[in-house]
């Protein structure tokens, strides 16, 4: 590494598929050497590794479940030991199930609040003592919050928390001059949100942005790179919904 313009390191948790990998593609687009943190699915990172090595980059997969702390902690060790000290923490990970708040398991919501709060509070914590000074954190929320549909009331609940943690974390990282925000997309076309609807259930999705269209990984890369960026560097504590217009 040279030390005159030493590589800027991001993690992106969750970052195998979907909006993940969109964003992994755009950091290493933008000169970043990206830890690719996955949970399952190992050919699909290793893959992504293969594809951001081959057009030049550099870029790791790192397995780890981010309900675990100390899973999370060997994410972040892994990634110093083989990248360097980590500038960037992209909160992507995140599971998605709509059942009425009545019909919810207590499995259901276990799961739902251990990877998509219990994984960006042990993220975050984490980051606390290791980010280096002058980083970014992306926390990714849900415009699903501003729309109160029916069957989303715990996957909501989690996403409030997220952008609880965003707004809060800003002011206890004061003095280091790291940046905490959250982006909230609308309907994006991934697996995540494509899986168990109809095709006039997507399609009711599609027209409700002005835009009329479901949003696309790349849409929410660009301002997640946007907010990972130095343009965005005095943006912080803010919550940027990434939704067409939608709400």
């Amino acid at each position: 590494m040279n030390n005159a313009n030493p590589t800027q390191v991001a993690i992106v948790t969750g970052a195998s598929r979907g909006i993940g990998a969109a964003v992994a593609r755009r950091l290493a687009q933008d000169g970043f050497a990206v830890a690719i943190n996955y949970a399952a699915g190992a050919a699909q990172a290793d893959a992504l590794v293969a594809e951001l090595k081959a057009a030049g980059g550099s870029a790791i997969a790192v397995q780890a479940d981010v309900s675990k702390a100390d899973d999370v902690r060997r994410l972040f060790e892994i990634t110093e030991q083989q990248l360097g000290k980590v500038n960037v923490l992209v909160n992507n990970a995140g599971v998605l199930k709509t059942v009425p708040l009545a019909d919810t398991s207590d499995a259901l919501y276990d799961q739902a609040f251990d990877i998509n709060v219990r994984g960006a509070f042990n993220t975050l914590r984490e980051a606390a003592a290791r980010l280096a000074d002058g980083g970014r954190i992306v926390n990714v929320s849900s415009t699903t919050l501003a729309l109160n549909m029916p069957g989303y009331a715990v996957y909501n609940a989690t996403k409030a928390a997220v952008e609880a943690f965003t707004h809060v974390f800003a002011k206890e990282l004061r003095g280091r001059n790291i940046t905490v925000n959250a982006v909230a997309p609308g309907p994006i076309a991934t697996s995540l949100f494509l899986d168990g609807k109809t095709e006039a259930q997507i399609q009711a999705f599609a027209k409700m942005p002005p835009l009329q269209r479901l949003g696309q990984p790349e849409d929410i890369a660009c301002v997640v790179a946007l907010l990972a960026g130095a343009d965005a560097g005095w943006v912080n504590g803010q919550i940027l919904r990434a939704n067409g217009g939608m709400a």
